[in-house]
């Protein structure tokens, strides 16, 4: 384990001094691309736009002045017609390619021609302020502005160029870095993974798999603490009352007349009266469930007194109870008890078939794991088809008062429960939906 926590770290190690030299020369690259790309790279992308929008607005200047001789028209063509001329001039040095720089000599070559195109348009209009101007006279300044405008796209063609090139030498040293440093953090992922799994395979999950099972079983101590404390406040607070009315009862009924409503109600409240006490008995049995008196005897015994005893019953709702060929071997139980456990399994299952079904008693043997670890054991089966357990009651199957029957107490599973772990076996099962479960009772061969 030593060794391996060493290989782990110094692995890791390893890999965060990769990353450490990745992270440097990405940084230095990327130094480098953003002196590349500096504010005169960006800024040469905005001349084609701003020479193309002044042209618009010198040409409609120009238009405007023909047709309407109106003379802010000229002065603003004078006036921003000169400022493009030396904003022109002052470009050449921020244009970054060679190809830029050589559009920009033919603009300003182009741009005198248009510019006397536009000047022998407003000495037309000048000498004759009366006569309309003819579309033939904006002819040649049309064509000069064709002219400048198709540099201007060119310009911008190239710009774009530039910026393509530029662009793709960035993308490959970028993707360059990022699958270096993604093989780094794969193999820093690897190392962590596999520091974390042989720590926690180990280390702790020996650790939390104990925590765990003190952590149950102190729960379950306090629960049933609680609930002893529960039955025995239930047994001085109610059972005692319940005999007093019961007497009472027995008392009454002996001066009513069979049939009378009167005697019928008070069939009622003696059998609810019944149904409270036997809530009483089975949360004092689940709380304090008495000592197993163990002795050896014959499974197969055991399961066919069961089914003497539950399969006529059952005959009555068209479920067929059956027994099959039991292994002939003996196991160490408290019969009664045993027989109680088995008794509440035929009962849950006949509820959930509710009708024209099957129940199945059986009897294998087997290594399974008991209280005092793995060794031979007996199971006992009810196997039905019924509806099987919703998930959502799988959770809280054994939680003491959880039941899905109207007239259930929540606690048959529980004591069953209760009862096989004082025999030092387990209680188990299996469940499809629609398709029917399987309980088995796991206790120590005898």
């Amino acid at each position: 384990m030593k060794i391996r926590l060493v290989a782990f770290v110094l692995a890791i190690a390893v890999t965060i001094a990769a990353i450490g030299w990745t992270a440097h020369i990405s940084w230095r690259h990327t130094g480098e691309l953003r002196e590349k790309l500096t504010s005169v790279q960006l800024e040469s992308f905005r001349i084609a736009d701003h020479f193309q929008q002044t042209i618009l607005e010198l040409n409609n200047a120009v238009m405007r002045f023909g047709l309407e001789h109106g003379s802010n028209d000229w002065a603003r063509f004078d006036a921003e017609s000169k400022a493009l001329d030396t904003w022109i001039d002052n470009q050449k040095p921020l244009l970054p390619t060679e190809k830029e720089k050589q559009i920009l000599d033919q603009i300003n070559l182009a741009y005198d021609d248009y510019v006397t195109s536009a000047r022998a348009i407003g000495a037309n209009v000048r000498s004759d302020t009366a006569s309309p101007t003819r579309l033939s006279d904006f002819a040649a300044f049309e064509t000069q502005a064709e002219r400048i405008l198709g540099l201007g796209f060119q310009l911008a063609t190239a710009h774009r160029q530039s910026l393509d090139s530029f662009l793709a030498a960035s993308s490959k040293s970028l993707l360059y870095l990022r699958f270096l440093l993604l093989f780094c953090l794969a193999g820093l992922l690897v190392a962590v993974t596999g520091l974390a799994v042989a720590v926690y395979r180990d280390l702790i999950a020996p650790l939390r798999v104990k925590l765990v099972e003190s952590q149950v079983l102190m729960e379950r101590q306090e629960k049933l603490a609680s609930l002893g404390m529960l039955a025995a406040g239930v047994a001085h607070e109610i059972r005692n009352p319940l005999t007093a009315i019961k007497a009472w009862l027995f008392i009454q009924q002996k001066h009513l007349h069979s049939g009378t409503p009167e005697y019928e109600d008070a069939q009622v409240i003696g059998d609810e009266i019944t149904r409270l006490e036997r809530i009483v008995k089975d949360v004092l049995l689940f709380a304090r469930p008495s000592e197993p008196h163990l002795r050896s005897i014959p499974a197969d015994e055991l399961l066919q007194e069961v089914y003497t005893l539950l399969a006529p019953d059952l005959e009555k709702s068209r479920i067929r109870l059956v027994l099959e060929p039991s292994i002939k071997t003996n196991v160490r139980i408290d019969p009664p008890q045993i027989k109680q456990v088995l008794i509440n399994l035929i009962k849950n299952a006949a509820d959930s078939i509710v009708s024209d079904g099957t129940i199945t008693l059986r009897a294998r043997e087997g290594i399974r794991p008991l209280k005092n670890g793995a060794s031979d054991a007996v199971l006992l089966e009810v196997v039905d088809t019924g509806k099987g357990i919703p998930p959502q009651v799988e959770k809280r199957l054994f939680d003491p008062f959880f039941t899905t029957k109207e007239s259930g107490t929540g606690l048959g599973l529980s004591i069953a429960a209760r009862i096989v772990e004082k025999h030092g076996g387990t209680l188990f099962y299996q469940t499809q939906v629609n398709r029917g479960t399987v309980f088995g009772i796991v206790l120590p061969k005898g």
